[in-house]
């Protein structure tokens, strides 16, 4: 990188993703039951992690995010996704806290996924990787936590699939989480939110290229994926903001009545999709997305006994616009955490951004975390 662009690089600067292993030996066992035998996370750390360890956040990302959530990789010129959120006086304050994020497990980047060379084959393992879980990841997470010799975490916080991590990792580990972030996101999938994930992963699955999921030597299913690309992006927008960043805006001055891209919001559509398939795999669409679905903290019974016994603090965030996983669901959440007379605080910013607000509405979102966490810091400090 040159000099110059160096010098407009404020925060955490360049930082670089690194690798855990699992040692040798040793398997990773799935929650159905089946296993991965050399297990590889991806992951990033920011600030330090003090003598009693005990400053350490964990970041849980979303659907396509990555292990960089924050400071620039050598010659990159836009920042980690929630760079905004993390480095030195920002809402995790790395002059204070030591901050983790890592590529969910089924993922693509760098995680152990489908695109992960087997190693029975010496290929990708495609459909051959097992169905994960969220529950696997939290799992995946706490192997690497272990690594740092970290026994409790400050905080967790994750935005939609992340959010979802985050309250997972307040059931399996109570003892171990002091707070809980969890941001735009739910306890169990809708069957709409179920249905939305189903018609990406058939857009995949259909394309001819996919070839049932062993394609990585060939051509990679990109019209597939960049159709389910396109169908959840519009789940992440709202109607209000379509409409003032597109409304019936055409390309052209007028209509051609063919059947090309004329309206403005077509364009911005294949642009994501297109742009989608150039940073991520299909087949790890497919897990991700199954991972999502499956997941279900109330399993049949009252969504307060799923939260029993707990003593870890909540802030539960949604958006006024998101209808993906609307404000009434993190609502479910908060309703079930007082009957358990759990320390929660529930905030719904006003946003047209819909789903994608939890990226975007960072100044808002600054407020209520720096307060919450630095609140929970000095009763550990105490």
């Amino acid at each position: 990188m040159a000099k110059k662009d160096m010098e407009k690089i404020e925060g955490l600067g360049i930082v670089e993703t690194k690798y855990y292993n699992m040692p040798d030996g040793e398997e990773f066992l799935l929650e159905s039951g089946l296993k991965i035998s050399t297990l590889k996370i991806a992951y990033e750390t920011y600030g330090e992690l003090n003598d009693d360890k005990t400053n350490a956040v964990l970041i849980c990302h979303s659907l396509s995010g990555d292990a960089h959530v924050a400071g620039y990789h050598q010659g990159d010129k836009k920042p980690g996704w929630w760079d905004d959120m993390i480095g030195p006086g920002k809402a995790f304050d790395t002059d204070k806290y030591f901050v983790v994020c890592s590529n969910v497990i089924g993922g693509c980047k760098g995680s152990s996924g489908p695109n992960s060379i087997a190693p029975e084959t010496g290929k990708p393992y495609g459909l051959g990787f097992p169905i994960v879980s969220i529950k696997d990841m939290v799992e995946a997470q706490r192997k690497l936590l272990s690594f740092f010799g970290i026994e409790k975490l400050l905080s967790v916080c994750g935005g939609s699939m992340g959010g979802m991590q985050a309250l997972q990792w307040a059931v399996s580990y109570p003892d171990e989480v002091l707070s809980c972030i969890p941001i735009a996101t739910t306890y169990k999938h809708s069957a709409q939110q179920i249905a939305f994930d189903e018609v990406g992963r058939q857009a995949i699955m259909t394309d001819p290229t996919w070839q049932g999921g062993d394609y990585y030597e060939k051509e990679q299913p990109s019209a597939g994926l960049a159709v389910a690309r396109m169908i959840g992006h519009i789940t992440y927008m709202s109607n209000e903001s379509m409409e003032d960043k597109f409304g019936r805006a055409l390309k052209k001055e007028e209509l051609g009545y063919e059947f090309t891209t004329e309206f403005e919001v077509e364009g911005y559509l294949r642009y994501r999709g297109d742009s989608f398939v150039k940073r991520f795999d299909a087949n790890s669409y497919l897990y991700i997305t199954k991972a999502m679905d499956y997941f279900d903290l109330q399993q049949d019974k009252k969504l307060h006994q799923a939260f029993k016994g707990i003593k870890t603090r909540f802030l539960v965030i949604a958006f006024s616009s998101d209808w993906l996983y609307p404000p009434s669901q993190s609502k479910d959440l908060v309703k079930a955490f007082k009957m358990n007379g759990i320390d929660v605080t529930y905030c719904e910013i006003s946003s047209d951004y819909g789903h994608d607000a939890f990226l975007l509405e960072f100044n808002e979102e600054t407020k209520l975390v720096k307060h919450f966490i630095e609140k929970t810091y000095k009763r550990v400090k105490k």
